[in-house]
Parts: C-alpha cells; sequence; structure tokens
C-alpha cells in the first residue's frame, strides 16, 4: 500500500470517528415549576437529570447542545442558567507558625485585630452557645487543636459531586488574590511571644510542597470563628475542593442543607462576577428563615458588584487594618455593610500549624462570629445591631467615604447595645 493510500485511509477513518463522538453536553440549573415533570422535560430534551435540592424545584441536568436552543421553549422551566465553576485564586505565600504541644491552641484570639473590635470583651455577655455557623468553603482540618470541640457535623459536596456536574467556564471569580499584602506588619505581631514559636521554613516544608492555598482556607476561617464565638458550633460544608474549584450548584445545594439542619449564621468568604438567580433565590430563603448571611465584599479594590456580597440583605465585609484604614486590596463600594480588620490576621492552618493571612475572606468570619454572639441573646435583629455598634471610619477614608457601610465593626458595642 502507497504512503498516499495511508495517509487516505487514515483521514477517513478520522472521519468517520468525529461523526460517531458524541456532542458536548452542558451542566445546566433549572428552577422548575410547581408541579413540572422534570424528568419528562428532561427526556424530552435528551439530557439527563444529576440531582436536585428537596423541596426547592431546584434542579440539575446534564443536556447536549447550547440550553438557550432546547430549554427557554419547554414550558415548566422557570429560569436556567449554567452551572457556573467558580475558582479559589491562590494567595501566594504564607507565613506558617509553629507552637510547642503544650502551647495554649487558642492563643490568637488575642491578636491586635481582635483586640481592636472588642472581641474579648463581648465574651463576658455572650459566647455564641446554641448558635450553629455553616461555612460554606473548602475542607476543615477537624483535628486541629483550636477546633476540637468547635465543630458539628456538616457535609461534603465535594466527594459526592455528581459525575458530569462541572462547569465549562472557569475564569468569573476571584476571591482569594493575597499577593499584594505585606507578609507580616510587625507592629500587629508584638503579641507573639517569639521565644515559643518558630516559622515554619516553607521551602524544606513537604507538607506546602505544591499545595493550593484554597486547602487551608476552610481551616482558617473556622479559626476565626471559633476565636470570636467560642461557644457557636461550626457546620464545615465542603464546596471547594482543594485545588480551590466549586460549582454553583453546589454552592445553592450547601445553603440549603445548611438551613435545614439549624444554622443560624452562614458564612460564605468566596464570590463570583455571574448574578446567579438560583444563588440569590437560596440567599433569600435563607434571609426569610432568619439566618444571618455574611459575605466577603473581595480583593479586586474595586466597587463593581460579587455575589453573594451584592444581594440584599447580606451582611457584606470589607477589610481594614489595624489603624481603620480600607486593606489595599479590599473591595468597597455600595453594597458593603460593615468593615472588619483583614491585614495579618492569625487563624489555624492544618496539620496543627497557624499562619497569617489577608483577605476579605477572613474579615467575613469575623462578622460570623459577631452574628453568632448576637443571634446567642436576641433571636432576630443581629444585622441591626453589627451595624449600630459599628464604629464610623469615613474621616480615617476620605477618598472612600460612604462607601465603607457602617464602619468598623465593635463586637462589644453590638453584643451590648452600647
Amino acid at each position: 500500500m502507497t504512503g498516499r493510500r495511508i495517509v487516505l485511509l487514515l483521514l477517513i477513518l478520522l472521519v468517520g470517528r468525529a461523526s460517531q463522538a458524541e456532542p458536548p453536553s452542558f451542566p445546566l440549573i433549572i428552577q422548575a415549576a410547581p408541579n413540572a415533570n422534570v424528568r419528562a422535560i428532561t427526556a424530552i430534551i435528551g439530557g439527563k437529570l444529576l440531582d436536585s435540592i428537596p423541596d426547592t424545584g431546584t434542579y440539575l441536568l446534564n443536556i447536549p447542545g447550547l440550553p438557550s436552543a432546547v430549554a427557554a421553549a419547554l414550558s415548566g422551566i422557570q429560569a436556567f442558567e449554567p452551572n457556573e465553576d467558580i475558582t479559589l485564586q491562590g494567595f501566594g505565600k504564607v507565613g506558617v507558625l509553629k507552637f510547642p504541644p503544650n502551647h495554649p491552641a487558642d492563643w490568637y484570639k488575642q491578636q491586635p485585630g481582635l483586640r481592636l473590635i472588642r472581641a474579648a470583651e463581648a465574651l463576658a455577655y455572650s459566647t455564641g452557645r446554641g448558635v450553629v455557623v455553616a461555612d460554606l468553603n473548602s475542607r476543615v482540618d477537624v483535628g486541629h487543636p483550636a477546633l476540637i470541640g468547635h465543630l458539628t457535623s456538616g457535609y461534603d459536596f465535594v466527594v459526592d459531586k455528581p459525575a458530569g456536574s462541572a462547569s465549562l467556564d472557569q475564569s468569573s471569580a476571584s476571591f482569594m488574590d493575597q499577593s499584594s499584602a505585606s507578609f507580616l506588619d510587625q507592629s500587629s505581631a508584638s503579641f507573639l511571644d517569639q521565644s515559643s514559636a518558630s516559622f515554619v521554613d516553607q521551602s524544606s516544608a513537604s507538607f506546602l510542597d505544591g499545595v493550593n492555598p484554597a486547602y487551608s482556607h476552610g481551616t482558617l476561617c473556622a479559626g476565626i470563628i471559633a476565636a470570636v464565638a467560642p461557644d457557636s458550633m461550626i457546620m464545615p460544608l465542603r464546596v471547594f475542593d482543594d485545588q480551590g474549584s466549586a460549582d454553583m450548584f453546589s454552592i445553592v445545594k450547601a445553603i440549603h442543607y445548611a438551613i435545614r439542619h439549624g444554622a443560624q449564621v452562614i458564612n460564605m468568604s468566596f464570590g463570583t462576577l455571574h448574578n446567579s438567580r438560583a444563588l440569590r433565590s437560596a440567599v433569600d430563603f435563607a434571609l426569610r428563615n432568619n439566618v444571618v448571611v455574611i459575605a466577603s465584599a473581595g480583593n479586586n479594590n474595586t466597587s463593581a458588584a460579587q455575589y453573594p456580597a451584592a444581594y440584599d440583605g447580606v451582611i457584606t465585609t470589607a477589610s481594614t487594618d489595624l489603624l481603620d484604614k480600607k486593606a489595599p486590596f479590599s473591595n468597597y463600594g455600595s453594597d458593603v455593610y460593615v468593615d472588619a480588620p483583614g491585614v495579618n490576621v492569625f487563624s489555624a492552618y492544618p496539620g496543627g500549624y497557624y499562619s497569617i493571612v489577608s483577605g476579605t475572606s477572613f474579615s467575613a468570619p469575623t462578622v460570623a462570629g459577631a452574628a453568632a454572639l448576637v443571634r446567642s441573646l436576641r433571636a432576630t435583629g443581629a444585622s441591626a445591631d453589627i451595624a449600630r455598634g459599628s464604629i464610623n471610619i469615613d474621616s480615617k477614608n476620605p477618598a472612600y467615604a460612604h462607601r465603607l457601610g457602617y464602619g468598623r465593626v465593635d463586637i462589644f458595642r453590638a453584643v451590648t447595645r452600647d
């Protein structure tokens, strides 16, 4: 057989295989009308029903072709949207601390940022007992000494994610970019006893090699909540994998899970530029059920909206430093409700370590802890009490006047209504 015939035969085989290839499929979130037959709709589309959220009319389908060409024409579907992928962007190097075994696990509760907002003083009035705080995040080190006794049962939505649910779009979200934050302001670390703590050499620490920072994010946020509201119970809901990837359906599903399982506060230290109808509906459902919802404002130094932070009723939290100035990375604008320290924050790190980090991701759980303290005392009005207790910092931020919400939180004032 000549070389020309061989090439021709290979081309014929490739064309034949291409013609037999399955068309691309798209994960689609739909909100169905009451009494709609979703299985019948799925069959008409030629798709597959992947998952559902009980009692919400929200479903996840995998369908062939573009959704607008098939789903919009079907009765019974009130709304639909792609199952957008939300990707956490890394925050670069973090300082990792190691302490001897006999060192108090919650030593970092005395850090300057928590002193500034009078977190310890508030504990004389409320410790958060009886309140469950759901944190939608990445994996949590449940065996960390700082978290033992602070966690209640949660759920891993990453492990149970159905095959075929991943989105094709991975470019719309960013919330953990801390590359512009200074490593450590020594004025904020003077409380740290250097004789009992050592910085881990990251060049030789094998547990850090190749680890995406998203892996530590859940442990860091949980550690902050535990320090602010030590008698609250933290419900870890894993929606981000160790590479920092999640999808919108899992997030919406986790919000409903938190509500059904008794959470009174929900913390969401993430954001997306996509205004998702499914996410907005879930947040609205939480608010109607008297659940306090907190979200990070974002780390892009912009007033552009990100979600869920931009939804009405959400306590959107921006970051400030120890001088009550807006952190260089923090978002601002009309969506911001309050501010909290978010520069050089100390918290728990996986493996029994501790870390120093910056970002609005770590301001939000501070406010979530404050909400737990207030909610432990009063069944309603936590958002208003947090706002009422906040300190106006416009004079220290003339370039951002009226764009930092009610100001920097003071937990003592919020708890006591001082």
